[in-house]
């Protein structure tokens, strides 16, 4: 038995190691490079898996579980909150309208209502993993598209749970599976309706408070043990434990997961869990796409081609249309509407639950749900070249901004040769851009926002749509000719992948860099970076300045204590960047606030002696000023 275990274990992982790199290398993503792989070791390929790549995809859809934690992490519930229009809006319009119009077309071609609807339902959902996966390695999470998709899909994860329990009202089929589906049936689907509420209710609360009050001392122990092992353990036992407390009561435990996740955003200990979690999540999310890829029945696909590609066609193209019509009415610019819509096309990994569960409950016969569990398998499978099919092919030509002005393209970057090349083109690399323009330096800007770049064009500014961080886009854009590179992308990740492929290709190209924050600046620093740029910092101060000016402190005596400050925060700065150790940290800041304090204070009487005598000091030096006689 343990041979088998291994003998799997390592065809999963050299299936994953041998193809995702290769998808990678043809620009067609990772998800398509996991698809190939299972196809390339189940059923239709060499056979290494069989119906066993069934059983493993159910426990491998916990890295969605895992997934959804880690983007709640990033969501503070007030954020969460502005994105309501969004959830509510255009989330609850795709799945309501996707699903009439499907319903209605089933109904066309004979299909009964009770079983239209199911398919409908079905239908509706999208695959959050395959687009959130592929948004990421795009770097389009923070863009318009990116927003508007995660605010679809977290409405079609909360749509679950009603679904699930309008599909048994829908049963028309007898089953053999009722006992089946009798054993697999929540904890409290013995209890009355407004009882199942209550208890749905209470245990959502149960997550929010225990997130807010009680993990936060456990995480705390379990740091003090310096292990890193029991915090990563305790992290997984809270995903774990959430996942079996909603599967126990029949949601979804991705969105249990998700609660979670946002009621941690705002913890101490959020970064720790990101990185604890985050490679668990990614390797269960490859084991779920491969498991995808081998389970896609191609014996059935080969006796009924014409029926299952035409489904499979008619029901993305119409999703697709949908989402256009509805990404218009929420004013979603044409480019950003695009990659929203062709991304957002495929039908999700939910589908296969609902599908088993429609089939144990009598919704679907067994034959109308292989079909469209094949249906469904071929659907995430196209989405990666769709998406690189809309990249290369649809985005250039049809997405030009206004009559007169030039085709937006996904990396429309044309040869450079100017000194300087900005990378990210917000309010922080604008004003850059614009200083250095009035002073006769032209630079090559880079911005992976469309609707940024299509505002900045229109202004007349030439700014280039793509993602910087590619060595190709580099080095079009003239980076071995140019003679500094500014990073101002907002995304702290995406600006440490450049300074590395900077690095690694361009050594001849300056690299000044904006920080965040403080802790930002940390990482820079430990990447070897010497010109950091803090825009909180130096802003800060410029505000501290007028306030003591405001509150009748002479001009000069504030600036000189700006400057003091600048000075010894950038020397502290340096120091404190290399320490790991919480305590340590704590220690070494109060040290440094205690000592800013005595020269600050050491500074003031400096100046205030020599006007004791007489003397006026100014930032150039003394300078003599009569004192008047008091009479």
């Amino acid at each position: 038995m343990q041979q088998t275990v291994f003998f799997q274990a390592m065809i999963y992982l050299a299936s994953a190691v041998i193809m995702v790199p290769v998808a990678k290398r043809f620009g067609l993503g990772s998800v398509l490079g996991y698809l190939v792989a299972g196809i390339a070791i189940g059923p239709a390929g060499l056979k290494f898996i069989g119906l066993e790549g069934q059983d493993i995809m159910h426990f491998a859809e916990f890295g969605v579980v895992m997934m959804l934690f880690v983007i709640g992490l990033e969501l503070e519930p007030s954020r969460l909150w502005r994105m309501r229009k969004d959830i509510a809006g255009l989330g609850g319009l795709q799945v309501g309208v996707t699903s009439l119009v499907i319903a209605g077309g089933a109904m066309l071609f004979n299909v009964s209502w009770k079983e239209s609807i199911a398919l409908g339902m079905i239908v509706a959902m999208s695959s959050t993993a395959i687009v959130m996966q592929t948004l990421d390695e795009k770097g389009w999470l923070k863009t318009v598209a990116g927003q508007s998709s995660f605010a679809v899909l977290l409405f079609q994860d909360m749509a679950i749970i009603p679904m699930l329990t309008l599909f048994p009202l829908l049963a028309e089929h007898e089953t053999n599976d009722a006992a089946h589906g009798a054993e697999n049936s929540s904890l409290i689907s013995a209890f009355p309706a407004w009882q199942q509420a209550l208890i749905v209710l209470t245990a959502v609360i149960t997550i929010i408070i225990v997130g807010k009050y009680l993990l936060r001392p456990v995480f705390r122990l379990m740091a003090k043990t310096g292990m890193r092992e029991m915090f990563t353990a305790t992290a997984l036992l809270l995903v774990v434990g959430i996942a079996v407390l909603m599967t126990s009561i029949g949601l979804s435990p991705a969105l249990g997961a998700f609660i979670a996740g946002v009621v941690l955003a705002n913890s101490e200990y959020r970064h720790e869990l990101e990185s604890s979690i985050d490679p668990f999540k990614g390797l269960l999310l490859g084991l779920f796409f491969i498991s995808v890829g081998s389970s896609i029945d191609f014996q059935l696909i080969l006796l009924k081609p014409l029926l299952i590609f035409g489904l499979v066609a008619a029901l993305m193209i119409s999703k697709t249309v949908i989402l256009l019509v509805l990404g218009r009415i929420f004013k979603v610019r044409m480019a950003q509407n695009l990659i929203f819509s062709f991304g957002l096309s495929q039908i999700g990994e939910f589908a296969f639950v609902l599908l088993s569960f429609s089939v144990q409950q009598g919704v679907f016969t067994r034959e109308m749900s292989d079909i469209m569990m094949a249906v469904v398998a071929i659907s995430m499978a196209l989405t990666p070249l769709v998406v690189v099919l809309n990249e290369k092919l649809i985005l250039p030509r049809f997405c030009a901004v206004q009559a007169g002005l030039e085709v937006q393209k996904p990396s429309d970057v044309e040869e450079q040769e100017n000194p300087v090349i900005i990378a990210g083109y917000g309010h922080f690399g604008n004003t850059i851009g614009r200083f250095l323009r009035a002073n006769n330096v032209e630079a090559t800007v880079l911005d992976n926002d469309s609707d940024n770049v299509d505002f900045l064009r229109r202004m007349g500014l030439k700014v280039y749509y793509g993602d910087a961080t590619r060595y190709e886009l580099l080095d079009i854009a003239g980076a071995n000719k140019a003679q500094m590179i500014i990073i101002a992308i907002s995304d702290e990740e995406k600006r440490l992948e450049l300074i590395e492929t900077v690095k690694k290709h361009f050594p001849n190209l300056h690299i000044l860099v904006r920080s965040t924050n403080r802790n930002d600046a940390y990482d820079l620093m430990n990447a070897g970076m010497m010109h950091i740029y803090r825009e909180t910092f130096d802003t800060s101060l410029r505000l501290g300045v007028d306030a003591l000016k405001l509150l009748g402190h002479r001009a000069h005596e504030a600036t000189r204590s700006a400057k003091m400050f600048f000075v010894h925060d950038e020397k502290t700065l340096k120091h404190l960047s290399k320490i790991r150790n919480d305590d340590e940290y704590v220690t070494a800041v109060r040290q440094h606030i205690e000592e800013l304090e005595l020269l600050m204070q050491a500074d003031r009487e400096a100046i205030n002696l020599p006007a004791l005598a007489g003397w006026d000091r100014k930032d150039e030096g003394l300078e003599r000023k009569p004192v008047k006689s008091v009479e």
